[in-house]
């Protein structure tokens, strides 16, 4: 029996070896080193190379900055004091530095702001004011992110050319044509175009503003952003040369508001006749009082009348009761906690039928009505609502070419951020979209690829997960606990769908099945041979003449005699003839 049950054992490895072989067949395939270590040989560290910055020649620029030597000979950081207060000023501090958050080129530097929480300005003037009559206006300009942006601004201002632009220092209330770039405070997250236009009839500005701007790109990485505005009146926004938005800016829908104020106005000095009725009802007049029969006290529910408790309804039972299986705590004091009461528990009597004080259910009430209204209906002297009449509107002008602006002097950055080290770079302003691509890809597409790397190379790294173990493998980490699991999870899956357990583990039933046929074979092997098995016989002695009486009694007591049937199992021949003599 021993040897079967080894035996069984024995096809049961052999059947749990033959699919995890089967498992491991693709791995043997490709494996070229049979000595092949467990563990992953780590990946070697990637060297990212950062070229040396070199300037970009612009040949048609009228604004050209990428803060190389002579920088502050151009820029003027302004000291002025901010609109509205007295003691309050720019004290932001400004400095020309190399990226430190995912570097791109070597040597590549640009104004960057240093101060949190604080207002900043400062400008540079052009070599000559930039007129865009009958000309495209193309601003470019990078903005690197380098702390993110919770709160604060990254746009730049074109300034207008005048005598303010000479004489004071650059403000809040310095005048420009244009304001474009990235702001995120809160929810607010969009970037600006504002446009300022100066009203012909009136002389007074206006402010422009874009509906709909799209969102700004907030990472450390650089972000371009591109603004064109052409001379057929319509105008472009580019997110790190992709469109962004564009339309047109002769659409009363774009600008807010639109460049062309309305024909007409309302009257400002009209009002509303006296008679002027603008109720489109008015109370009945013959329904003036409630009527007689009209009860407001009558509820909006009532019990049902035709409701009635049923027959095995106990009200004397409660809906909760002690709990009959908890027990007093170990470490309850009565003295310090007090009487120890059982916990409540929801009777079990309840379950088949009621309990308590039986209340019939509520039902809409019939003769509900309500607080009563006067009821309304069609008022026969209503004209309306009332608006005021429309005239002609005095500061109407029609800006066919709002594209062309004012000349425009200087550039400026007037901010306050909550963030610090927010960098500006590659600033171009001109009339040339051809070279504002090449400055692109030659400046900004240059450095991306190495920013993106050295942020890519800065997560921290995740490990890729271990293939699962074959069956074969989990077999031989502990057999005995892997066979129990294989069988009970067979033993689950055939419960529900004997096809689909064999199915899913050949091995298990093939083990199975020949451990219930050894088994069986065991069971009718002894069944077998339990009823065939007879007595085996004694070979007969030959009688020998004993000398004395003594000796006769001696040889019984010492030698073997064959039982007859007669003789008890415990009762020998020669017992009974000692007996006898």
């Amino acid at each position: 029996m021993r040897g079967l049950v080894n035996y069984s054992f024995y096809v049961f490895c052999l059947c749990l070896a033959v699919n995890g072989a089967r498992a491991q067949e693709p791995e043997i395939v490709i494996e070229d080193v049979l000595d092949t270590p467990d563990v992953a040989p780590e990946e070697p560290e990637t060297v990212i190379v950062h070229p040396d910055f070199e300037p970009y020649l612009s040949s048609n620029a009228v604004f050209w900055e990428q803060f190389t030597e002579g920088w502050r000979e151009r820029w003027k950081a302004s000291n002025a004091k901010k609109s509205g207060t007295e003691d309050f000023s720019y004290i932001g501090r400004w400095a020309v530095e190399e990226a430190t958050v995912f570097p791109g080129l070597k040597g590549d530097k640009g104004l960057v702001v240093k101060d949190k929480a604080a207002h900043h300005a400062i400008s540079a003037k052009f070599p000559e004011p930039l007129d865009n009559t009958d000309s495209p206006l193309v601003v470019q300009y990078e903005v690197k992110l380098q702390n993110g942006l919770e709160c604060g601004g990254a746009y730049l201002k074109l300034l207008t050319e005048d005598e303010t632009l000479h004489a004071e220092e650059f403000s809040d209330k310095t005048s420009y044509q244009i304001m474009f770039g990235p702001d995120k405070c809160g929810a607010t997250n969009k970037v600006h175009l504002i446009i300022r236009k100066k009203s012909p009839v009136t002389g007074n500005y206006e402010e422009k503003h874009l509906i709909g701007g799209p969102r700004a790109a907030i990472s450390k990485l650089s972000n371009l952003y591109t603004l064109i505005v052409n001379p057929d009146q319509t105008f472009e926004i580019r997110i790190n040369g992709a469109t962004a938005i564009a339309g047109s800016l002769l659409d009363d829908t774009t600008f807010n508001p639109a460049f062309n104020p309305p024909k007409e106005i309302e009257d400002p000095e009209d009002t509303k006749p006296e008679d002027w009725i603008d109720d489109e009802t008015m109370p009945d007049p013959s329904q003036a009082t409630k009527p007689d029969d009209w009860d407001e006290d009558e509820p909006y529910q009532i019990a049902d009348p035709e409701a009635f408790k049923p027959e095995d309804w106990d009200e004397n039972a409660e809906d909760f009761v002690p709990d009959p299986e908890a027990e007093k705590p170990d470490d309850w004091d009565d003295e310090e906690d007090g009487e120890w009461v059982p916990p409540l528990v929801p009777n079990p009597e309840c379950e088949e039928h009621g309990c308590g004080i039986w209340t019939a259910p509520s039902i809409p009430n019939p003769k509900f009505k309500g607080k009563w209204v006067q009821p309304r209906i069609p008022n026969p002297e209503y004209k309306g609502p009332w608006k005021p009449r429309e005239i002609p509107n005095p500061d109407y002008y029609e800006d066919e070419k709002p594209a062309t602006l004012e000349p425009i002097g200087a550039i400026g950055f007037e901010l306050w951020t909550m963030q610090n080290d927010i960098l500006f770079d590659n600033i171009y302003v001109g009339h040339s979209l051809e070279e504002a691509e090449k400055i692109g890809n030659a400046t900004y597409v240059v450095k991306i690829d190495i920013e993106q790397a050295e942020e890519k190379a800065s997560r921290p790294k995740v490990e890729e997960p271990k293939a699962p173990l074959t069956t074969w493998e989990q077999f031989m980490q502990d057999p005995v606990a892997f066979s129990i699991q294989q069988t009970k999870m067979f033993y689950t899956f055939f419960q529900r769908d004997p096809i689909f357990a064999i199915r899913t583990y050949p091995e298990t039933a093939a083990a199975l099945g020949i451990a219930i046929v050894t088994v069986l074979s065991l069971v009718l092997s002894s069944i077998v041979t339990l009823f065939s098995s007879k007595p085996a016989p004694v070979p007969a002695r030959a009688p020998t003449k004993p000398d004395s009486k003594a000796e006769t009694v001696a040889e019984a007591e010492t030698e073997p005699v064959a039982e007859s049937a007669d003789a008890t199992p415990t009762e020998t021949t020669a017992k009974r003839r000692t007996k006898k003599n």
